[in-house]
C-alpha cells in the first residue's frame, strides 16, 4: 500500500491507473522511469500482487536500474572484446560494496530523474534506499578498499574486473546485549539481491581431496577426490558518468544432481544423499569461519582454492577465447594480455594452481608455466602483523590439494637452488626465507614467502608500511630482487565517500570551487585553501557540517535511544575492534575524563568543551579480548549516559553493527576522528582517508596512511601524539626488563574500572593485558600505558582547539583542501601504469 499526494491509500492497480506499466528500459525523463518502476513491480514480480510498500518499491526500482546497467554492461563486454586489450583480474577474499542503489544512479547522474520518478508513485527515494541491505561480503578495511577500486577502475575507463565469493552470511550481524556483542547470521540474501545476474553458462569444477597420477610420459594428474562446481553472479559496477561498466564475479559453490544419490535417500539414509550438496552450501556460508578445529582449517582454506581455481580457469578460457579469431596465440603471450592481482595473502593459491592449470592442463613444461605464472601474477601486501601472516600447516594443504603441494614444494626447491648457487652470503637465512618451514614440531607453508617469491611486483599500501616491508619482514628479499618491491598508497572513492554521502558538503565545494570536477579529479579540492579564513564560506561549511550531525543525532536516538546533543563535540572510532588499533586506550581516556568531570564542580563543568564519543566496529567472535572491549564501551556508556552530572558534558555510545551504510551516516556528522594504532601496526588504514576528506580532525599517531595525511593537510592540522615506529622495539624490550614507569593518570584510570564503577562485570583479564612487562597476554605490547599520557595531552589541545570556532573550522576545511592525494583513482591510475601495464579501453 502507499499514500497519494491526497494522503489516501492506494495499492498496485491505483498507482497504475495513475501512471502506465509501461517497459522503458532506457529511460532518463522521470516520467517514463516511474512506467518502467511500474513494469517491473507488474512483470518482474517477486511478491504477491497488490502490495507497494517500500519493500517492494525498492527491488522494482532497483530491477528498473538494473535496465540501464544491463545495457552498459554489454557495451562494455562488447568493447573489451572487439579491442581485445591488456586486462587485470583483482582476486579478494573480501568485498564491502555498500548499498548500490545510491552508487548507480549517482554515478550514472540520474538520482535527480529517479527521485522524480518515485515521488509520482508515492515514494520517497531516501526511504526506498534505506530498504536496501548491505551486502555481507566483506570485514574491515580490505574488503571496502577492494570495492573503492573497483569503484575507479571503472570510473577510469579500465578493462578489469573483480573475482570474489558469493557469501551467503558474510562476517555476522552485531547485536549489542547486557552480555556484550552477539554475533548473528547476516541476512543480505534472505530474500534476493536484485542487483547479481547468475550466469548458468559460466560453471566450472573445482576439486579438493584426491591424489596425484603419474603417466607414462612423466606428465602429472590430479584425480578423485571431490567434485563440486563453481557458479558465476555477476555484479555490475558503473563508473562515474560513463558508459563504463566493469563485472564483479563472485562464485557459488553447486553439487551436481548426479551426487544426490536418489537410492540412498529413497532408502531414509537422507543425510548421506545429499552429503557433496551440503558440503557445496559450506563452501560460501560464511566469511572467515572459526578455524580453531581441523576441519575449520579445512573450510577455510577450501574457499581460498575455490576462488583461485574458479577464477583462473574463467581468466584462461576467456585468453583462449579471445585470442582463437586467428588461432595464432601462443603461451608467452599470456601475460601480455592478463595481470592477476591478489589482494593480500588469501589468494596466494592462485599460483600453485596457474602453475597446474599450464602444466597438467595446457602441456606446458615447467619453465614455461613458471615464466608465464610470475610475468601474470602481482602480490599486495595488507599487514605486518605475525598472526595476519597466514601460515597453512603442510599436513592439511597435502590432504586437500595434493598437486599444489608438489608444486610448492618444487618452487621452494629451486628458489633455495637458486640462493645456494648466487647468493651465499644469504645461505645462513633460508630457515626464514624458503617457503616450507619443516620445523617438525608444526611444518607449515608461508603464504607470503611463496607471494614474494612468485610474483613480479610486491607492494605495501602506504609509504610507512612499505619501507617497513622492505627494510625490515622482507629486507632479504629485496636485496635480491631490489626492483620488485613499490609503494602504493591507498584511496578511498569520492563518489561514496563525498558526494553521496554528504550532498550539502559536496554541493558547497562545487558551488565555491565553480566546477564539479573534483569529483574525478580529487587535487583540486586544494582550490579551498584560498577559502579557508573567509567567514562567509567557513559560516556555510558550518552549517553543512551541522545538517550531517543533526541527521546522524537522529540516527543514533533510533538505533541505541540515546539522545545525543549535536552542539557537542562528536568525536568517533569506527574499524575492526583490534587491540593493536586501540579502542582500548580511547575507551580508558574517556574514563579518565569522566572521573576529573565528576571531581569539578558545576561551574568548572560549564567551561569544558562538552564531548560525544562514539566507537563501533565488530570484534571477531573467537577473539575475547576484543570483545571484552565492546563489552565495556557499552557499560561506561551505559553508566556515563545516566549521570545527571555529567550526562550534559560526556555521552558515551557504542553503535551496534557497524557497516558500510553506517559509516556514511557516522564520517560526514563527525568532527574528530581516531586512528591511534600502535604505530609500525596498521598497514595503512582508509577511514583515516574517509574522514579527512569530510573535513573532520584526527587524533593519530604516525601510523600508516596517517603520515602522509598529516603531511598533505599540514601538521598544525592534525592531532599528534605517540611513540614512532622505529621507537617501539625498544620500548618493548625496556618494558621487558622492567622499566617502565606508569604515568598516575593511567594507573587511576585503570583502578576506577577495577573498582566496579562500571558494574559487576569481570574486567580483570582485559587490564591485566596491561600489566606486568612481559609474558603471553600481559606486559601491555601495544603500548597503551606508554602513549597514554601523550594521548590526553593532545586530547586536552583537542578540547581547546574546539573552542576556537573559527579556528576549528579553518583546520577543517584546510583538512579537506588536503585530502586530494587519497582518491583510489590516483591509486589504480599507479597501479594500471607501474604494475598491471593497463591502458583505459572507453565505451564510445
Amino acid at each position: 500500500m502507499v499514500k497519494d499526494n491526497g494522503g489516501a491509500t492506494t495499492n498496485v492497480s491505483a498507482v497504475s491507473s495513475r501512471v502506465p506499466a509501461a517497459a522503458h528500459p532506457l529511460a532518463s525523463g522521470a516520467a517514463e522511469i516511474a512506467s518502467n518502476i511500474n513494469y517491473h513491480l507488474q512483470y518482474s514480480p517477486h511478491f504477491s500482487p497488490f502490495k507497494f510498500e517500500p519493500e517492494q518499491a525498492f527491488y522494482a526500482t532497483a530491477e528498473s536500474v538494473r535496465d540501464r546497467l544491463v545495457q552498459q554492461w554489454n557495451e562494455t563486454y562488447h568493447q573489451f572484446h572487439k579491442v581485445d586489450p591488456k586486462q587485470t583480474y583483482y582476486l579478494s577474499m573480501e568485498y564491502l560494496q555498500g548499498r548500490a542503489l545510491t552508487n548507480a544512479v549517482g554515478n550514472m547522474d540520474i538520482q535527480d530523474a529517479y527521485a522524480d520518478a518515485l515521488s509520482k508513485l508515492g515514494h520517497d527515494l531516501e526511504e526506498i534506499v534505506e530498504q536496501e541491505k548491505d551486502a555481507a561480503l566483506g570485514n574491515g578495511g580490505l574488503g571496502r578498499l577492494a570495492s573503492c577500486f573497483l569503484d575507479s577502475m571503472a570510473t577510469l575507463n579500465l578493462p578489469a574486473w573483480g573475482y570474489g565469493l558469493r557469501y551467503k552470511y558474510g562476517l555476522f550481524k552485531q547485536r549489542i546485549t547486557k552480555e556484550g556483542q552477539q554475533e548473528i547470521a547476516e541476512d543480505w540474501l534472505e530474500k534476493f539481491s536484485p542487483w547479481e545476474v547468475v550466469r548458468h553458462d559460466i560453471v566450472y569444477p573445482i576439486r579438493f581431496f584426491g591424489q596425484v597420477d603419474i603417466n607414462p610420459d612423466g606428465s602429472r594428474k590430479w584425480v578423485g577426490g571431490e567434485l563440486l562446481q563453481a557458479l558465476a553472479y555477476d555484479v555490475p559496477i558503473p563508473g562515474y558518468k560513463t558508459k563504463n561498466t566493469i563485472s564483479l564475479r563472485l562464485w557459488d559453490a553447486k553439487a551436481s544432481s548426479e551426487d544426490f544419490n536418489l537410492f540412498q535417500f529413497n532408502d531414509g539414509q537422507y543425510e548421506s544423499a545429499s552429503q557433496l550438496h551440503s558440503q557445496a552450501q559450506q563452501i560460501c556460508a560464511v566469511l572467515y569461519p572459526g578455524d580453531a578445529t581441523e576441519d575449520g582449517k579445512l573450510l577455510r582454506l577450501k574457499q581460498q582454492f575455490f576462488l583461485c581455481s574458479a577464477s583462473l580457469q574463467d581468466i584462461i578460457l576467456r585468453f583462449k577465447e579471445r585470442k582463437n579469431g586467428n588461432g595464432l596465440w601462443k603461451w608467452s603471450e599470456f601475460p601480455s594480455k592478463v595481470a592477476v592481482q591478489l589482494n593480500d595473502t588469501h589468494p596466494t593459491l592462485a599460483i600453485p594452481e596457474l602453475m597446474r592449470l599450464l602444466m597438467d592442463e595446457e602441456g606446458l613444461g615447467w619453465d614455461e608455466a613458471w615464466d608465464v605464472t610470475t610475468r601474470t601474477i602481482a602480490y599486495t601486501n595488507h599487514t605486518v602483523l605475525p598472526e595476519a601472516l597466514e601460515k597453512w600447516s603442510q599436513s592439511v594443504m597435502w590432504k586437500l590439494l595434493p598437486r599444489h603441494m608438489e608444486i610448492i614444494e618444487e618452487i621452494d626447491k629451486r628458489f633455495i637452488g637458486m640462493i645456494r648457487n648466487s647468493r651465499t652470503d644469504l645461505e645462513s637465512k633460508l630457515p626464514s626465507l624458503c617457503i616450507l618451514d619443516n620445523n617438525p614440531q608444526k611444518p607449515v607453508v608461508r603464504m607470503a614467502n611463496l607471494c614474494v617469491v612468485s610474483s613480479h611486483t610486491v607492494n605495501g599500501v602506504a609509504q610507512l608500511h612499505s619501507d617497513i616491508l622492505k627494510n625490515e619482514l622482507f629486507a632479504d628479499y629485496v636485496s635480491i630482487w631490489p626492483r620488485k618491491f613499490q609503494n602504493k598508497t591507498n584511496g578511498i572513492t569520492p563518489r561514496r565517500w563525498l558526494r553521496f554521502c554528504s550532498p550539502e558538503l559536496s554541493s558547497l565545494i562545487s558551488k565555491w570551487l565553480k566546477t564539479e570536477q573534483w569529483i574525478t579529479n580529487l587535487d583540486l579540492l586544494i582550490g579551498l585553501r584560498q577559502f579557508a579564513d573567509n567567514s562567509d564560506f567557513q559560516a556555510e561549511w558550518a552549517s553543512s557540517k551541522m545538517a550531517n550531525k543533526q541527521r546522524l543525532a537522529n540516527y543514533i536516538l533510533r538505533v541505541t535511544g540515546v539522545s545525543i546533543d549535536p552542539n557537542s563535540l562528536f568525536d568517533i572510532q569506527v574499524k575492526r575492534i583490534h587491540e593493536y588499533k586501540r579502542q582500548l586506550l580511547n575507551i580508558l581516556g574517556t574514563i579518565y575524563r569522566y572521573k576529573k568531570l565528576k571531581e569539578m564542580s558545576p561551574e568548572e563543568r560549564k567551561k569544558t568543551t562538552p564531548r560525544t564519543v562514539m566507537v563501533g566496529g565488530k570484534a571477531f567472535a573467537t577473539y575475547t579480548n576484543a570483545k571484552r572491549i565492546v563489552k565495556l564501551v557499552n557499560d561506561v556508556g551505559e553508566v556515563v549516559n545516566t549521570d545527571p552530572e555529567v550526562n550534559n558534558y560526556l555521552k558515551v555510545v557504542f553503535v551496534p553493527n557497524y557497516n558500510v551504510s553506517v559509516a556514511e551516516m557516522l564520517i560526514p556528522g563527525s568532527e574528530l576522528s581516531q586512528h591511534i594504532s600502535t604505530a609500525g601496526m596498521e598497514a595503512s588504514g582508509t577511514s583515516n582517508m574517509k574522514f579527512a576528506l569530510n573535513g573532520c580532525l584526527i587524533i593519530g599517531t604516525l601510523d600508516g596512511a596517517n603520515v602522509e595525511i598529516r603531511e598533505e593537510i599540514g601538521e598544525e592540522n592534525f592531532f599528534l601524539f605517540g611513540a614512532t615506529a622505529d621507537q617501539i622495539s625498544k620500548l618493548r624490550k625496556e618494558r621487558e626488563e622492567g622499566l617502565f614507569k606508569p604515568d598516575p593518570r593511567f594507573e587511576e584510570a585503570k583502578q576506577f574500572v577495577r573498582s566496579g564503577a562500571f558494574g559487576k562485570y569481570d574486567y580483570g583479564p582485559l587490564l591485566d593485558s596491561l600489566e606486568g612487562n612481559t609474558g603471553y597476554g600481559r606486559g601491555d605490547y601495544f603500548l597503551v600505558g606508554y602513549d597514554f599520557p601523550s594521548y590526553l595531552d593532545a586530547q586536552e589541545k583537542v578540547d581547546d582547539a574546539y573552542k576556537d570556532r573559527k579556528r576549528w573550522l579553518k583546520m577543517s576545511i584546510l583538512s579537506t583542501a588536503g585530502s586530494g592525494k587519497f582518491s583510489s583513482d590516483r591509486t589504480i591510475a599507479q597501479y594500471a601504469k607501474e604494475i598491471w601495464n593497463i591502458e583505459e579501453c572507453r565505451v564510445p
